[in-house]
């Protein structure tokens, strides 16, 4: 390709339309229609609001990266800065060899770093060079941190540069293996804080993508920049549990620091857990771990004869790879159920978890998926105290999760789970459910029996946890009012 013939394909990023303009009437009447949900009465802040100043910062292009007019653009690379992907050739061939000098004189860019260059022959000014991290599932927090370094850095130097606007690729190449979708929840949240906190400077961020990346971009762009408040209801039950701090970089709450307000008065478990921890940050593997021959403690497992020690480093090991694999699948058809999601926190500040029962249509799903979503939801909620309430409300035959499943619910999810639930509130039971609810927790399960308070209103609801502290669907407050005669608060004030 002629990069000096090639000038006439430059898209002047002026004439695309930014990410706001993009919602036709089309998706403005779907919206209207999600919005009529259990967030259409009484919405809970979303971390992403609708911000319009922001929207307009942001433009979807569907195209090369190389031929937009940006202050900078991104170019996808290895740590010799000599990647062969489809991307870094076609900013190489249109830029022409005199960068290719200049990233000798680079001498490589370490993952999640980025460097600059010329443009030369290109449109842009600037490229800005970045590496993205190789993904194995094993290593997932380690490459999610790397790829928030990406976009970060870009930012950060877009922003030291005074660049008014800066064309993205997907760093994610095929080649590093990448989960898409997973990186694109990174990209748009790291550039969405960034944008909040710091983002002035900037008033242009193109996504350019490749036809067959453009869907997912399209799909999962709403969460973090909803275009319109309808949208931003419609989309909050489908953003991860998961969103990083204030900066968007992921947080491992094992890995934070936690100050006591008297040291020396931490109790014996505390400090036993606090041991645990560090020394599980040793290695994985079983030489780190001074483990004994892994087959010889699964025999000894069947025969009862291994140390209950053992046996939680089994479990242990067993439930970090249900974590891999919900951290890997795509469970979004199950995120749409609306059937699990976060809310606010009660009244001693815990966390509040809210189960739909007649949102589980156990005779459609995949159970499996289920439970790996379960998993991934709650994997972070669960590393303090939490509650859940599970509203029984007009559940049918079709909703009744069966008891081998919640068996093996317990059995596969971490202690922290049933260390940190403090409150399991069941509202509206029926004669039947409390039945097989107290069977189930006698004879099933232990330590779950105390935790279950079973609420026949919505007003014993509100006296644990606060109205606006926490989303019930309609169906739900409809019945309570039908039956007991109660209003919801903000119904009766007309909101």
């Amino acid at each position: 390709m002629d990069p000096l013939g090639a000038r006439s394909q430059f898209v002047d990023i002026q004439t695309l339309p930014v990410w706001q303009q993009q919602l036709s009437e089309e998706a403005e009447e779907t919206q209207l229609d999600q919005s009529d949900s259990l967030f259409s009465q009484q919405p809970f802040p979303s971390p992403f609001p609708y911000r319009p100043d922001i929207n307009r910062k942001i433009i979807l292009f569907t195209g090369d990266v190389a031929l937009l007019n940006c202050t900078a653009i991104v170019n996808t690379s290895n740590e010799s800065l000599n990647d062969k992907n489809p991307i870094s050739d076609s900013i190489q061939q249109l830029a022409g060899p005199e960068l290719r000098e200049e990233l000798v004189k680079l001498k490589g860019c370490r993952t999640g770093e980025a460097k600059l260059t010329k443009g030369f022959n290109l449109a842009a000014r600037y490229i800005i060079h970045t590496v993205g991290p190789k993904y194995k599932a094993k290593y997932r927090t380690a490459a999610e941190s790397s790829l928030y370094s990406c976009y970060r850095n870009v930012m950060q130097l877009a922003a030291e540069q005074s660049m008014a606007s800066v064309g993205f690729c997907v760093v994610n190449t095929t080649k590093r293996g990448y989960p898409l979708e997973d990186a694109a929840h990174i990209a748009f949240r790291t550039v969405r804080r960034f944008l909040e906190n710091h983002g002035n400077s900037i008033d242009t961020v193109v996504f350019a993508v490749s036809e067959t990346e453009e869907p997912v971009y399209k799909k999962l762009l709403p969460l973090y920049y909803p275009r319109s408040k309808e949208e931003e209801k419609a989309c909050l039950p489908l953003i991860p549990a998961d969103i990083g701090n204030s900066e968007g970089e992921p947080v491992v709450p094992e890995r934070q620091i936690r100050i006591a307000e008297k040291p020396g008065s931490l109790e014996d478990d505390c400090a036993e857990e606090s041991l645990e921890l560090d020394l599980g940050q040793v290695g994985n593997h079983a030489f780190a771990r001074m483990e004994a021959d892994v087959d010889k403690q699964r025999k000894l497992i069947l025969q009862g004869q291994m140390s209950e020690v053992a046996m939680q480093k089994q479990h242990q090991r067993n439930y970090s790879r249900w974590l891999c694999r919900a951290r890997a699948e795509d469970l979004s058809d199950i995120a749409a159920l609306k059937a699990l999601y976060q809310t606010g926190v009660d009244m001693c500040g815990r966390t509040v978890m809210v189960v739909v029962g007649r949102n589980i249509p156990v005779t459609l799903i995949d159970l499996e998926k289920a439970l790996l979503y379960f998993i991934h939801v709650m994997d972070h909620i669960t590393v303090k105290d939490y509650v859940i309430v599970y509203f029984h409300t007009l559940t049918g035959e079709h909703n009744h999760l069966d008891s081998d499943f919640l068996r093996n619910l317990y059995d596969v999810v971490d202690i922290k789970y049933k260390k940190n639930l403090k409150a399991f509130y069941f509202v509206h039971p029926t004669f039947r459910s409390k039945v097989s609810t107290w069977f189930f927790t006698t004879f099933t399960v232990s330590g779950l029996k105390e935790k279950v308070r079973y609420l026949d209103n919505l007003q014993q609801l509100f006296s644990c946890i606060k109205p606006e502290q926490i989303d019930i669907p309609p169906f739900v407050m409809e019945y309570d009012a039908r039956v007991n005669g109660q209003n919801h608060p903000n119904e009766a004030s007309g909101l």
